[in-house]
This record gives structure tokens, sequence and C-alpha cells, in this order.
């Protein structure tokens, strides 16, 4: 669980901007020291070192890194338009984010800002003979950055937007996203009670914007519920489409305590809700599910006829659900602050749907792949009989439907029947289930 501000500078600082700012500042920074610790350089130390040379380097460094920050632009694009077109336009979001380019970027750009202002203030003279030993130590550490950073960028760009690497970052942003939903199932809120009706005299919040919601500070909206002595009950969480209008959340007095006015309370829970035009991986698992199964859709298109790709996806979404099936390391739900504000958990037939169905139907002609989904099936109804196996002999019944609509053969449909029903062999070797969920409703599902 994460508050709005800790959640908005991590996006901050996922942008490429951000790194070559702190770098460029940081070079002219550094430029500058030289100018201001001068006087603590022994006078006769720049004899000895022959500090004169620091001109010819700063001139080469700012020549070659302007052209390798051009290449490594180019390169960037080139990576970006691959990973749009090779895999899905929402994978290109990852491949953006990547630390390593936007450092290697990022350093390009602040050694020729460094090398730049070494060279003026060198021109007019700032320096002095003691501070060009100092901008000429300098400019050997940011030699050897430089050197190292080029090593490490010309590895990276072996990988750089290619399939293989884009959908391991797809599926390394889905895991995290679902691993820390089963440490939190409910945001850190309360579960929202299944049988709960709403009272006559609740105030509903409606959207004012169109877009997906991004994030929720559940903690700041346990605080206001704490202070107005309310309920507060969402009706969406990080992945819903919203429009204008659109009810999201319900606040329930408990009669104790009077607002300080029904406007003000709106747009002050309002502010806890972040609305933006597009889906983020970071609290949002089923958008991570769905990316991976578009990814599989995409490869058993007939323009690019990929199934091996298709297969591979599926195991990873085998172990990205696996995922859903551990609770969480802390074993804590509802964080203490917010036992006032009711959350609705994610189902497991939500999860299914996301990922399975998309391959299912796409790979219905295809054998191979309608094997290799009920494998993936099987091995998840194994893992977790209890919070899977419904969900499994559901995608599997509508699997084995459009695999016999589609397969000519008659002994690829008795394959795929006799996979089908060692699903419904599997019975549970003890009592498993979620943290989340309590022994009665999981009977209740059985």
């Amino acid at each position: 669980m994460i508050d709005r501000l800790r959640w908005a500078t991590h996006r901050l600082t996922k942008r490429l901007w951000f790194r070559a700012s702190l770098f460029s500042l940081l070079g002219v920074a550094t430029a500058l020291l030289a100018v201001v610790f001068k006087d603590f350089v022994p006078e006769s130390l720049p004899t000895r070192i022959g500090a004169d040379a620091v001109d010819k380097i700063l001139g080469i460094i700012a020549s070659s890194m302007l052209a390798v920050t051009t290449f490594s632009l180019s390169t960037m694009v080139t990576a970006y338009g691959a990973a749009s077109s090779g895999v899905t336009p929402r994978a290109t979001t990852l491949v953006m984010e990547d630390t390593t380019t936007q450092n290697a970027l990022a350093t390009f750009i602040g050694s020729f800002l460094f090398s730049l202002v070494g060279i003026i203030a060198l021109s007019t003279g700032a320096y002095g003979a003691q501070g060009r030993v100092l901008l000429f130590a300098v400019t050997i550490a940011v030699v050897v950055l430089v050197v190292y950073t080029l090593l490490r960028w010309i590895d990276h760009l072996s990988k750089l937007g290619r399939v293989g690497e884009t959908i391991d970052r797809v599926e390394k942003a889905a895991m995290a996203a679902i691993s820390q939903r089963a440490q939190w199932p409910c945001l850190g809120a309360a579960a929202y009670p299944a049988d709960h009706a709403l009272a006559p005299g609740a105030m509903t919040i409606e959207s004012g914007q169109t877009g997906y919601v991004q994030h929720i500070d559940v903690l700041a909206l346990g605080a206001i519920a704490q202070h107005d002595c309310t309920h507060i009950y969402l009706e969406v969480v990080p992945g819903t489409f919203v429009h204008e209008g659109m009810p999201l959340l319900h606040v329930v007095s408990l009669g104790t305590r009077q607002d300080d006015g029904t406007q003000a309370t709106r747009e002050k829970i309002l502010s806890t809700l972040t609305i933006g035009n597009r889906r983020t991986f970071e609290h949002d698992p089923r958008f991570g599910l769905c990316v991976l199964s578009e990814i599989a859709s995409r490869a058993l298109s007939p323009a690019v006829n990929d199934p091996g790709t298709a297969i591979d996806v599926i195991g990873r979404g085998v172990r990205t659900l696996t995922c859903w099936s551990k609770p969480g390391g802390s074993g804590r739900q509802t964080d203490p602050q917010c036992e006032q504000v009711f959350v609705r958990g994610l189902n497991v037939d939500d999860l299914f749907e996301d990922f399975f169905a998309p391959i299912s139907r796409d790979g219905a002609g295809v054998f191979e792949v309608d094997a290799r989904l009920l494998k993936a099936l099987i091995s998840l109804a194994e893992i977790n009989p209890v919070l899977f196996k419904t969900a499994c002999l559901r995608q599997a019944d509508q699997l084995i439907t459009r695999a016999h609509a589609t397969l000519t053969l008659q002994h690829e449909k008795e394959r795929l029947s006799a996979l089908a029903k060692a699903i419904g062999a599997i019975r549970p070797a003890r009592a498993v289930y979620r943290l989340s969920e309590s022994p009665k409703s999981i009977l209740t599902g059985l």
C-alpha cells in the first residue's frame, strides 16, 4: 500500500527527463566545484601534474559525448518502435522506464555539460593554475565513468527492444503488482461486505473525469473516515475505467460527527483518487495479465504466426498467477488506520479471464497452444485446488468448446478432452486457502 506522494515521486523518478536533468545539474556543479576549492591545492602541484592537458581532454569529451548522445537517442527510438510493433504498444512504457538506458543517456548528457562548462570557465581564467589541478582530477574520474557506461551500454543494446527481453519486463511488472496485491488484497482497507446495502442517507461521490483509475490513496481515505466518523465504500479499484458522473464511492456517516461541508468533503475525497488516460502496471495486476495475453494473441495472428512465443507467454502466466496463491509475507490484510474504508478484492475468475480467454480464442486452431493452455490450467489447479480449480474448469470448458469448433482432426480433439478431464480429477490434498479468505467462504465456494 503506497500513499499518493510516494507513488507520484516513484512515477517521477521513472521519467527520462528526470535522470537526465539530475545528471546535467551534477555535471555543471562538478565543473564549478574546482573554482570553489582551488585555494586548497598547493601552488607547486600544478607544475608536477601537468594540468594543462585538461583543455584537450575536455574538448574531446564535449565533441564525442554530443555524438554519442545523438546516437543513443536514435537507438532508443528504434527500440521503442520495435517493442511497440513486435510485442505490444502497452509494453513500450516499461522499455522507456529502463534504468540502464536512462542512466546511460543521463551520463552522456551530464558529461557533455561538464566538459562544456569546464571549457567556458577555463577560457575566462576562473580556475587558475590550482583550479586546473582539481578540474584535471575530476575530468579523469568522468572519463572512467564514461568508459564504464559505454561498455555497459553496448552490452545492453544487444537486448534493448527485443521480444524476449520486453516480455521479461512485462512479466516482472505483472508479478510485482500481483504480489503486492496478495499482501494487501484490499489495498490495506477492509474487505467490501458482500451483502452490503447502501444506507438511505449515504453521500455518493461521482467522477468528474473520464479515464482509468491509476492510484487510490487508501491511507488518506482512512484519515478522512476517522476524522469525519464515516465509513467509505469504494466502488472502483486501480484499473477501473470511469466516466463523468459515474459513482466512485459512497460515504456513510456514523452519526457521531458532522462533516465540515459537503463540497469540501467531496473535493477532499476526490483528491485521493488519481485518474489518468491509460492504465499503469504498478497497482493494477489485471493490466499486467492483459498485456501478457495480448503479446500471445499478437504472436498467434496470421501476420506473425509465432506459436512458440505464445507458449512461452503461457508459462509466464502460470508463474504470475502462482503469486496470487501465495499469501503476503507479513500476513497483514488491513491497515489499522484504514478499517473504516472498504474496497473490493480481486476475483480469481477475472484474473483467469484476462489471461486465458484471449489466448484460447486466438489459438483455438493451433493444437500445440491448446494443449499447453490445458497443461497450464492443470498446473494451477494442482498448485492451489481450493483457490484455482473452479476457474480452471471454467476456462478449460471454454477452450474445449472453441477447439472442437476449430480443429479438424478427431484425435486432437480427443487428446484435449482427456487433458481437460484431468483438471476435474484433481482433489485438494489439504485445506489450502488465502489469508484474505475465511474458512467459511472457502467451504461455500466448494
